[in-house]
């Protein structure tokens, strides 16, 4: 991490820390607060099997608040991420609300008025201790609701085995990815550069490949701007000089899930593609080097990366403000931060907990990702709309870099769906 970045987080936590010796509680009001209260908490699980499954990260993290704090209970459950979002919009609907969600979504339950902002519920310390670039994605319409839970960034992934083979050197331009796939491909790698824009998660590599040639899927008042010419010509790029000369693999980027991808990355099979620190952890137990760079961009190393974020939210509908609160401030200390981080190889969400990250020894692996983070962009969770914008991204991008395709076609599509659906809110 750079010094900047160091020094904004050695202020920032000394700025926390200060805080925390006058934190209160604010947002007073008529919600219950007294007596034997008992939460229900919804969360996903990150784990892949039950060795490490999050129920009992969470069940741990219950069990310590209850006993600082006597008299209220929490009721843990887990689910699936396929079924999480789901199950709790169906509690919604039914008018049997947790309490707390830990998923991926929350702008739809701001927008309806069915959760408490963070300044209704947190202490000081806490507002004042999360990263701003994530608070920025958490808020709907300047107000924050979506508490950030945990992040990643992107960077770069190459194998360096194969790069050395070929007598390669990292790359830092579009140019370079040609260049570099084309000698990977003339070697008999089966996947040069691996291109996931298969429905899985291909809204989150459109975005990398967006952000690369200074596009996005906004502007900068937070409009849509899918189809804008910086964009068109990302995707003009992708179909003419990687997939239309053979340089993404046997599986038409179309049809290659994220998933599918990062199995031939562990496999030693892929040359290059855009990972996250998990995918890291996974190829280096598999023998497989890892070397990451930031993304290329069409004239150099891309300034910002792409970041993620998934979300904690209090429900009003049982009145448990200040229990919420309180669980809250709890499960937000570094411990609990750091425990969940080092778990499933993410990054923590606050200054303080990123702070220490970054002077473990044992994190230097991650410390390109933290340097990511703090300038990285997010998609626009905060707009309704979202949800649908990124189905229709999912659903239709890998036509824009078919043989044949057209990207202005493709992205004008998707833009129209865009406007439409914020026009519906």
């Amino acid at each position: 991490m750079g010094e900047a970045v160091q020094r904004r987080f050695t202020v920032l936590t000394a700025v926390v820390a200060a805080l925390g010796m006058t934190a209160t509680l604010s947002g007073c009001g008529g919600d219950s607060g007294t007596g034997d209260v008992t939460l229900t908490l919804v969360a996903a699980d990150y784990g892949t099997s039950s060795a490490n499954s999050s129920e009992k990260y969470w069940s741990g993290v219950a069990a310590g608040f209850e006993k600082k704090n006597p008299g209220i209970k929490v009721d843990v459950n887990v689910y699936s991420w396929k079924d999480v979002d789901r199950k709790v919009a169906e509690m919604v609907k039914a008018g049997k609300a947790p309490d707390i969600a830990q998923i991926g979504a929350y702008a739809d339950f701001a927008k309806d008025g069915k959760l408490y902002s963070a300044d209704q519920m947190l202490s000081i310390r806490t507002q004042a201790n999360f990263l701003p670039t994530l608070t920025d994605a958490g808020k709907v319409d300047g107000t924050l609701y979506g508490l950030p839970f945990v992040a990643s960034t992107r960077l770069l992934f190459y194998n360096e085995k194969l790069f050395d083979q070929a007598g390669l050197d990292a790359p830092e331009t579009w140019d370079d990815i040609q260049k570099d796939a084309t000698a990977l491909k003339a070697k008999g790698v089966k996947y040069p550069f691996a291109l996931p824009l298969g429905q899985e998660e291909s809204q989150a590599e459109t975005l990398m490949w967006l952000l690369s040639n200074s596009g996005g899927y906004v502007d900068d008042v937070g409009l849509y701007d899918i189809d804008s010419a910086q964009n068109i010509a990302t995707f003009s790029w992708l179909r003419d000089n990687l997939v239309g000369k053979g340089l993404t693999g046997p599986v038409e980027p179309g049809k290659l899930d994220r998933a599918k991808a990062f199995e031939a990355f562990t496999k030693g099979e892929v040359g290059m593609l855009n990972g996250h620190p998990t995918l890291m952890e996974e190829a280096e137990a598999k023998g497989v080097k890892v070397g990451m760079v930031p993304l290329p961009g069409a004239e150099g190393p891309t300034k910002g990366s792409m970041g993620v974020a998934d979300w904690m939210m209090g429900f009003k509908q049982n009145g448990n403000r200040k229990a919420i609160g309180e669980f809250f401030d709890y499960a937000y200390s570094d411990e609990n931060v750091l425990a969940f981080a080092d778990e499933y190889d993410l990054l923590p969400v606050t200054g303080s907990a990123s702070a220490e990250m970054e002077t473990d020894a044992k994190h230097a692996k991650l410390r390109e990702f933290l340097a990511a983070l703090p300038n990285s962009q997010l998609p626009p969770f905060g707009k309704t709309s979202w949800a649908t914008v990124s189905e229709s991204i999912k659903t239709n991008i890998g036509e824009a870099v078919a043989p044949g395709g057209s990207p202005e076609r493709v992205l004008g599509a998707i833009a129209a769906e865009a406007a439409k659906a914020e026009s519906a809110e």
